[in-house]
């Protein structure tokens, strides 16, 4: 197959791209800027805002995988929320519009999205048909729901697109742990190490995650599985909560003591690091109905047994994906 990844040379785009072109698909990765060559992968100059002579290579490809957009790993001022909203609607929109005019459109766009849609809960998990989404819940800081009406508005440029012959696909992607540099796990594990692993504001908030492979694995899932469209979370069966989590790597790490980190703390600390702490302190519970109810099976359900492979591949040389 063909496989157009616009925005592929972020961290998910690197693994992504590495693993569909180690299985023999013609990989092309649309970017904005020169990037070093990769074994298998064809990169190609494009803005994310408009049309150009890159959409000769829309026109005849089997599958679009759109993941462009800002990080969401910065600071929430309203320069880069603006950013990160703008990247993301106008690729979508961009994306949509060469679809529409190829004369033989892919036949399934799948577009990045995030579990930060839904509500910030530690109650019943959300899953595509009964998930509440976000943006109004009580007691949380008002500037969360910036990142919901993000997603919100991410998604309607995809499902408002005219794009008849091509099945379309939101990702509702929960934090992808990959040992690959720059991404969350590789963080996390950092801290662990430095006995900075312990709870976030006590740890009760819960976190929705998705072992790489089983990421890559999903992907070629949706791909072959022409019944399943709009909205699917990718996420793995067991979310948890925080406090958990972070003990399960530590001892995957082996490290015995994790220093537990006050909300003002955390707030330091995301300053630091010119984050925020929304990604640390909402409760993301999500769970994967659809990709359950399709017969898809994860080879890493529950994070034990994920965070020790990971560990492990953070070690040694990375083990194959899939």
């Amino acid at each position: 197959m063909k496989i157009v990844i616009p925005g592929g040379t972020g961290h998910l785009g690197r693994v992504l791209g590495r693993a569909l072109a180690g299985q023999g698909h013609e990989v092309v990765v649309l970017t904005r800027r020169e990037v070093r060559p990769e074994p298998g992968v064809r990169h190609v100059r494009w803005d994310g805002r408009a049309a150009g002579p890159w959409t000769v290579e829309l026109d005849g490809s089997d599958v679009v995988l759109n993941l462009a957009g800002r990080s969401v790993n910065c600071r929430y001022t309203p320069a880069n929320l603006r950013e990160m909203r703008n990247s993301r609607v106008d690729s979508a929109r961009v994306v949509g519009s060469a679809i529409a005019r190829a004369v033989r459109p892919p036949r399934v766009w799948l577009q990045m999205s995030t579990a930060t849609i839904y509500a910030h809960t530690s109650g019943p998990p959300n899953d595509e048909t009964t998930g509440v989404l976000g943006g109004g819940e009580p007691d949380v800081p008002a500037y969360w729901a910036y990142s919901v009406d993000i997603a919100k508005a991410w998604e309607d440029e995809q499902r408002l697109a005219e794009t008849p012959h091509t099945r379309k696909v939101a990702l509702r992607t929960a934090m992808v742990m990959s040992p690959e540099p720059g991404g969350a796990f590789a963080m996390l594990l950092h801290l662990a190490r430095l006995g900075l692993g312990g709870p976030v504001a006590g740890g009760a908030q819960y976190l929705s995650w998705i072992h790489d492979g089983d990421l890559v694995r999903a992907i070629e899932f949706l791909i072959g599985h022409d019944e399943l469209s709009g909205p699917v979370n990718l996420a793995a069966p067991e979310p948890l909560p925080y406090a958990g989590f972070l003990r399960i790597l530590r001892t995957a790490a082996g490290v015995p003591v994790g220093l537990p980190a006050t909300k003002w703390m955390a707030e330091i600390g995301a300053f630091v690091l010119r984050s925020d702490t929304e990604l640390l302190l909402k409760s993301r519970r999500v769970v994967p109905g659809k990709l359950l109810t399709a017969g898809f099976e994860f080879r890493f359900p529950e994070w034990p047994a994920a965070a020790e492979d990971l560990v492990h591949q953070s070690r040694h040389a990375p083990s194959p994906l899939t």
